[in-house]
């Protein structure tokens, strides 16, 4: 777990294009007034290291990505890496992380999919709670060489919004379950190559049938699964448990 920090940035501010609840302030590092969400790096993140992300314009991926289909010549992925490689910049503007991120996942986790999620119990206010979770967990950075730089606590999906949200285990799990379709539904998952592209990289998933919180989280195309599942595997647990203690009791 150890690691050469970065020198923590300033504190970004950004106006996000929807509200996000105030219980983001339960988690150090955010601070949130309405639709004004503050980022303090020193605060916010266990590992810091690496403060520059990859990203393409949303408006470009939505015009000329989320429409093409694969051929039987062409996987999905290779044409997402190809446009990653045409439209990608490198930027240390976390507020154009957040803002590109939250672009994705309200595509993502859009409320026509509620009817086609197969899941009892899922609400608009479910999707909500995804696109917030996921805007943040877009500032989590894998390298090439799968080394993990960047860890924040949204890393951890469950329990991260089991904090945020009051969620108990089951529908901390359901919640987990809607995510997971990114890559169990071949429907959403091709849709979540796509507008990933919109941040550099692929979504990748290490759990087995159950959520056990070792995935998923954004990489490089062509980084090393091995040297990252690796390195998850020995933080993962200690600041589980971390984010779990941030938890609301009573």
């Amino acid at each position: 777990m150890t690691s050469t920090p970065v020198v923590a940035s300033e504190r970004i501010t950004v106006e996000m294009p929807e509200a996000f609840d105030p219980r983001w302030n339960r988690i150090p590092g955010i601070t949130v007034n309405g639709a004004t969400v503050t980022v303090d790096p020193a605060e916010y993140f266990f590992r810091f290291e690496n403060s520059t992300w990859l990203l393409c314009d949303w408006a470009t991926v939505e015009a000329e990505l989320l429409g093409v289909d694969e051929t039987a010549d062409t996987a999905l992925e290779q044409i997402t890496l190809d446009f990653i490689k045409t439209h990608s910049r490198s930027t240390s503007d976390v507020a154009q992380v957040l803002t590109t991120a939250w672009y994705v996942y309200a595509y993502l986790f859009r409320d026509e999919h509620l009817n086609g999620l197969g899941l009892d119990g899922v609400t608009a206010e479910h999707l909500r709670m995804l696109r917030q979770a996921a805007t943040f967990m877009a500032l989590n950075k894998v390298e090439d060489d799968g080394h993990i730089s960047n860890v924040g606590p949204c890393w951890f999906f469950p329990s991260a919004t089991g904090v945020v949200f009051d969620l108990d285990d089951t529908e901390g799990q359901m919640l987990d379950e809607v995510y997971h379709g990114t890559w169990f539904n071949e429907h959403r998952r091709l849709e979540s190559v796509k507008a990933h592209a919109a941040l550099g990289g692929r979504l990748v998933h290490g759990c087995q049938s159950v959520p056990n919180q070792s995935g998923g989280a954004l990489v490089p195309y062509g980084a090393s699964l091995d040297a990252f599942r690796a390195e998850l595997s020995a933080f993962r647990t200690e600041w589980i448990a971390a984010v779990d203690a941030l938890r609301v009791v009573g």
